[in-house]
């Protein structure tokens, strides 16, 4: 199977906004209370990002100038993987064990520590690679809609790093890394899905 440059970055475009809309329902579900659907949301997510790797990749060998971009956004879908299934797989078992066990909790805890760990540099990733498009997009026009790109993903990039090295709750009640990942998200889609057919690739 071959997929152009274009069919690839729309490709990838599609299925960052597909993964975005299931956060935004889990995140609408877990905040009003609702019962969540974990293993289908996160199933799905896992899936989604799974053939985002294939399909990154396969962007990145082609592209003439956003190796970088390309590298984080394939690096990003595999994290993001590791990330979901971790939740999927050690949460439950984890917290069942630390609510029978005594002295247990810590781990459990640091069993979800490590999941935002991956979850944040899933999200600086994601945050690079709109940085690297934004900036390329500046010399064709747009220039507000360029910018915002460029400044919401450099936002991203470092609250996402502040959590991963001063901890989680660095931004105290204000989730700052987590809504500019998922911002950054859906901007970098929005860049991909309307890529000129000509932009970045080797081909003509």
């Amino acid at each position: 199977m071959q997929l152009t440059y274009t069919q690839a970055a729309r490709g990838t475009g599609l299925l960052l906004l597909l993964a975005a809309v299931t956060q935004a329902i889990y995140t609408a579900l877990y905040t009003t209370g609702a019962d969540v659907p974990r293993q289908l949301l996160w199933g799905t997510e896992a899936i989604l990002f799974v053939f985002m790797a294939a399909v990154a990749g396969s962007a990145l060998v082609q592209t003439r100038g956003q190796h970088l971009a390309w590298s984080a956004i394939t690096a990003a879908a595999v994290l993001n993987v590791v990330q979901v299934g971790v939740g999927l797989t050690m949460f439950g078992p984890f917290f069942e064990a630390a609510a029978d066990v005594d002295g247990l909790t810590p781990t459990a805890r640091a069993v979800v520590a490590f999941s935002f760990m991956v979850y944040n540099a899933a999200k600086m990733l994601l945050a690079l690679a709109l940085v690297g498009f934004a900036l390329e997009r500046l010399r064709s026009g747009a220039v507000v809609i360029r910018w915002a790109g460029a400044v919401t993903g450099l936002v991203a990039m470092l609250s996402n790093a502040a959590s991963m090295t001063a901890g989680r709750d660095v931004f105290g009640e204000l989730p700052l890394a987590g809504g500019s990942g998922v911002v950054a998200t859906v901007l970098l889609a929005f860049f991909l899905l309307t890529l000129k057919d000509h932009a970045s690739h080797t081909s003509p």
